[in-house]
This record gives C-alpha cells, structure tokens and sequence, in this order.
C-alpha cells in the first residue's frame, strides 16, 4: 500500500508527487497516456502549441525547490534575464507583464515601490516554457525521489472507507491513504468522488491550431482584438489561436476542417486570409467552474481537476503548480502523523479563494473582449484604466503570483504572503533553506534567541540566524514549506509567540 495515489501525470501531478515523495512519502502516479518513445514529442506539449507561461511566482517556487537551472535549460530561457544583481540590495522593476484582454501593457508603467516585501534574487520574472519543458524537469525529480509511474492505466473507479482509498486501474487496485485527482479539465475523480463542480456556461469557443498560410502578411502578429472576436499569430511560423463568440457552441462538436477554420478566421479577423492546410487543431472554451470543496474524506483534487477557466493571461498552469506546493507538505504531515488538526482543512481554505479570484479574473476579460454594439465603449474605457501607472501594476500584482496573500485573520503584513528571499552574510539565500522541503525559523538578530525554541521541531523546522543584507525591519520569521511566511516579530524576538506559531503549523514540538 502507497501512502498516496495521485492520478494525472501532468505538470501538477509530478510537481506533487516530487513534493510527497521529498517528505518521505511513498507516492504512486497514474496516468492514463501511454509512454512516448523517448525520440518523439507530442506536438501539443511541445512549442509553439505547448507554449506556456510560468509567472514569477511559479519561476520562484521551482528556485525554492532547486530546480530553476533544469528548468531554465529545458525551457531555452536565460537566467540572468529573470534574475536580480546578486549584490543588490533593493529589488528590480519587474521588466515583464502580462495582458489583460488582449491589450498588452507597458512594464515601465509598473509602481516597484507598491509590490511590498520584495527583495533581489535569482528568481525575479516569469518565463515562457512548454509543457514538454516543464514535465521533463519535475518527471526526473519525481522518478529520482523514488515516486512510481504507470502509464496507459485510466482509472476507472475509486472507493474510499475509514481509512484508505481503492483506485481501480489497470485491470488492479491501487490502494492508498489518501488519493489526490490532478488528471484535468475532465477529472475521471472529481466524477468518480462526486464532487460538486459548478460555475458559468462559455460565451466563445477559442482554437489552437497550426496550419499554413497561403498570405500571412494578411494577419498582424500578436493578439489581435476586433469588433468580431480576436486572433493571435505569433512569431511560430503557423502558429494561429482564435476565439470565436459563438456561445461555444462548436467546441468539440464538429470536425475541426480547414473550410471551418478559415471561415472562423475570416470572420474574427475581418480579412480574406486564406488557409491552405491545416496540420492540428483543437478547440477550447472559457466555461469556468470550480469544485465547491478541494476535499472528500481521503480524496483531494489539484489543478485543472478542481477548477476550469479560459488561457486567457496564462494563468492555469500557475494556479495548478500553487495548489501543489500548497497541499504537498500539508498532505505529507498528515501521512506521518505530525499534522496539528484541521492543517489539511487549511488547503481548500486558502487556495479555494485563490481560485476563484482567476476565474472571476478569466470572466472579466472575456465580458471585456465579447462583441456588442456597447464593446468598443467598454473596451476603451478599460484601455485607459489599464493605461495608468496604478491600472498596469493592478494587472501585474493579480498576475505575477507573488502578491497574494492568505487571509490568516491577523493584522500583520507579511503573514500569508510569500517570503522575501532574505540573504544572510555568508551569501546563504531564503530559497537555498527551502531546497529540502522544511519550514524555515530565520533568526535575524545576532544572539540567536529563538534557537532552542526552534530546535524543538527539528526535522520539521530549519533554524537560521542572521544578519541578512536587508531585514526589512523584521527581526524574527517563521516560513512555511511552501515559502509563506507564517509568523513575523519586528522586536526582541517572542519566544512564546514563535512557539504557538510552530505548534499551529508544525504540530506539538517534540518530546
């Protein structure tokens, strides 16, 4: 018996079984595609059609674990352009932000001094990667920490009692403790538990597709957003994406032909582009749901499995990497019996809300792109709201993965939020303590007051000591995991304080 089943072998799958398997879980991963001959690349994982975008705050949890040089190599992008001045000691202007609607946005625009708490590091900016990019690097991670991975072995049913959970798949049954569904948009899981999945009907059906222009120079390139719908055409030589605002009536109920394709595009566009072959294509919407619950007894789902939106701003996969991290280290309490009660209850608690911040993010711009005789009206109000120093770093502080922060019901600043990457003197970085999965005691005074406090959850808590380069007024913190901060001290350190902090996350010290 496994202490944990994940079902899904995508990106958020092998992020959590990398993150279970690094606590000392055993962890089996089933997923329902077969293995692909090690020379062949599925052309929707690979660029341009597996394009995605990892923000900064995906970027940052991939340096906490040790793995942003394997994923800056897979991905072909360059780590000094993400990065800060490692001597510096105040943080870059981001030089990077996302669109909103379609309308990108100009990174100069961006106020550094009201994104709080941040500090220079190595991980500083998003990157553009592929899906192939990104399961290469977590699948080694996984397969060297000892996770197991069968492949082309759909689940078929699930049971749970008391005390464990029975996935049938493969023609056997895969008991477990616990089982998490990360296997998609059209979770076998979510079904199977009989989660609650509820949310709002599409207004468009979107397309991916590569094909071959007869005349290009008909078709501008980036996103393009007319008084019909909009298309994207980007520097990949046939790379085309549209939405159509057809109430999503076509998403995968017809055959996607060229003849479709291109009527589609005629009609988005407002040229005669011509289309003379079509190579893939698929279809997508922007219905957008979420489960009512991460969380059914000794079942849990992940990523696209517990909430669906539109790729609009990219910010699907990102949302799936954060419930990994999120969960990993909570589940993994759990399975060794160090969890205080209710610390698994805080999972749904704080990425629920999460969520559904980016569906209702993924709503906004739809209503803002979808035609109508009031569309332009609107579209040029949000274009100049957008067009403002404060409407730019909105969009970058929703987007960037590095603002949000867990309400925790106190009053303090950096509680809930991620942790600044502080640098002690011997060059040691915050996100260097959280390679092995420990939560962090950063002791910034320089008589060590909080040592013998910390040393009681040994195992489980790091202790470090200061000075730093930059404390930003803050003499003592505890850090999760998962890189949030769970506890602050501006003063002489609270002893008692950090203890009942500890407890809290790490579960009663030991004896």
């Amino acid at each position: 018996m496994h202490d944990v089943v994940i079902v899904g072998a995508g990106p958020v799958g092998l992020f959590l079984a990398g993150e279970l398997a690094l606590a000392g879980c055993s962890v089996l991963v089933l997923e329902r595609e077969r293995e692909r001959e090690r020379e062949q690349t599925s052309p929707w994982k690979a660029l341009p059609l597996g394009m995605r975008g990892l923000n900064a705050g995906s970027v940052e949890t991939f340096y906490r674990r040790g793995m942003l040089a394997e994923l800056l190599r897979a991905s072909g992008a360059d780590g000094e352009q993400i990065g800060a001045d490692p001597d510096a000691h105040e943080p870059p202007a981001p030089r990077g932000v996302s669109h909103f609607a379609g309308m990108r946005l100009d990174p100069a625009r961006i106020d550094a001094a009201a994104l709080p708490f941040r500090l220079p590091g190595p991980a500083m900016e998003g990157i553009i990667t592929s899906l192939d990019a990104v399961e290469a690097v977590l699948t080694e991670r996984a397969v060297g920490l000892g996770v197991q991975i069968m492949r082309g072995v759909p689940v078929e049913a699930a049971t749970q009692d008391g005390d464990t959970v029975v996935a049938r798949a493969g023609g056997r049954g895969h008991r477990a403790r616990w089982l998490v569904g990360c296997d998609g948009g059209r979770s076998t899981v979510r079904e199977l538990a009989g989660f609650d999945f509820v949310g709002t009907e599409p207004l468009f059906t979107g397309y991916a597709a590569r094909v071959t222009f007869a005349d290009p120079q008909e078709l501008d390139l980036g996103f393009n957003l007319t008084p019909t719908g909009m298309y994207l055409r980007t520097p990949f030589e046939g790379h085309l994406g549209m939405m159509d605002f057809d109430g999503g009536a076509f998403d995968r109920s017809q055959p996607l032909t060229r003849e479709h394709l291109q009527t589609v595009l005629r009609r988005v566009s407002g040229t005669d582009a011509t289309l003379t072959e079509v190579h893939l294509a698929s279809s997508f919407t922007d219905r957008a749901m979420q489960t009512t619950t991460y969380r059914n007894g000794r079942i849990l789902l992940a990523g696209d499995a517990a909430h669906i939106h539109s790729p609009l701003g990219g910010q699907g996969l990102n949302l799936g990497i954060g419930d990994a991290v999120n969960l990993g280290w909570k589940l993994a309490a759990t399975v060794h019996g160090t969890a205080p009660d209710g610390l698994l209850d805080t999972y749904t608690a704080e990425r629920h809300p999460v969520g559904a911040a980016i569906l209702d993010w993924s709503r906004a711009q739809v209503a803002t792109m979808n035609p109508g005789p009031n569309a332009p009206a609107l579209r040029r109000l949000v274009h100049d709201l957008l067009d403002t120093r404060d409407g730019t770093t909105h969009v970058y502080r929703s987007t960037s993965g590095l603002s949000h922060r867990y309400d925790r019901g106190g009053d303090e600043p950096l509680v809930g939020r991620t942790a600044p990457d502080f640098r002690l003197a011997d060059g040691t970085r915050l996100g260097d303590l959280l390679h092995g999965g420990h939560g962090v005691a950063l002791d910034l005074t320089t008589d060590q007051r909080l040592h013998d406090a910390a040393t009681s959850w040994k195992g489980r808590v790091i202790y470090a000591a200061g000075p730093v380069s930059n404390d930003l007024g803050f003499s003592a913190l505890l850090i999760r995991p998962d890189g949030v901060v769970a506890w602050t001290d501006d003063s002489d350190p609270d002893r008692e304080a950090f203890r009942h902090a500890a407890t809290h996350w790490f579960g009663d010290p030991a004896p």
